[in-house]
């Protein structure tokens, strides 16, 4: 997986920044709110990055800020919600914003956002309230809650994203993560939740 690119910025425009590194340009989507801070074309930055493999390609998204791809990383890792809805989503509000509106139980606020539903709103505020709440509680008390590469990733879809490598469809493998941890609960590490959906098919 690549986690970060440090190089040139060669383009950019309101979705995309194409990365250069050693002459090797690298095609990174990315958030209204990274676009907003990238300094000019031809400028040495670092972008902090999310590898999305499909059967049919692999997408790097970007962010500049890496609390906006910790968010970025959460968001995805809830049922129904793609890189491409995720993306949007750290577009629509900032970080700040959606934090505030998750921790708040405010549906109609996460439902605003384009390509949410009010099922998957619910299901956002459902699952990432209690995880955002612990996070505050630690932020007040001096503990940083974002280690670089590590806490990007939930559990779930470290382990989504490690079936999928592993060639499961993705649609097939969010749905055998879910009746994993609705039958065995939210707390099994990324190899238990492995290990179960490679015994269940």
């Amino acid at each position: 997986m690549i986690a970060y690119l440090d190089g040139k910025l060669a383009y950019k425009d309101a979705t995309q920044a194409i990365m250069d590194l050693g002459g090797v340009g690298y095609e990174v989507r990315i958030s209204l709110a990274t676009y907003s801070k990238l300094p000019e074309e031809g400028a040495t930055t670092k972008i902090y990055t999310y590898q999305h493999i499909k059967e049919d390609g692999h997408t790097l998204y970007g962010f500049l800020d890496p609390n906006e791809k910790a968010l970025f990383m959460l968001l995805i890792g809830v049922s129904g919600i793609g890189p491409g809805t995720g993306i949007v989503m750290v577009s629509s509000m900032s970080v700040g914003e959606i934090r505030e509106a998750i921790v708040s139980e405010n549906v109609r606020a996460i439902q605003s956002i384009k390509g949410v539903g009010p099922k998957t709103a619910q299901r956002v505020i459902l699952e990432l309230k209690d995880k955002l709440r612990k996070d505050e509680l630690l932020a007040k008390a001096g503990v940083d809650t974002v280690p670089l590469a590590r806490q990007h990733n939930t559990r779930r879809s470290e382990a989504l994203q490690a079936l999928v490598t592993l060639g499961f469809a993705r649609a097939a493998a969010e749905k055998n993560l879910d009746q994993i941890q609705q039958k065995h609960g939210g707390d099994l590490s990324v190899e238990d939740l492995i290990k179960f959906a490679l015994k269940s098919h």
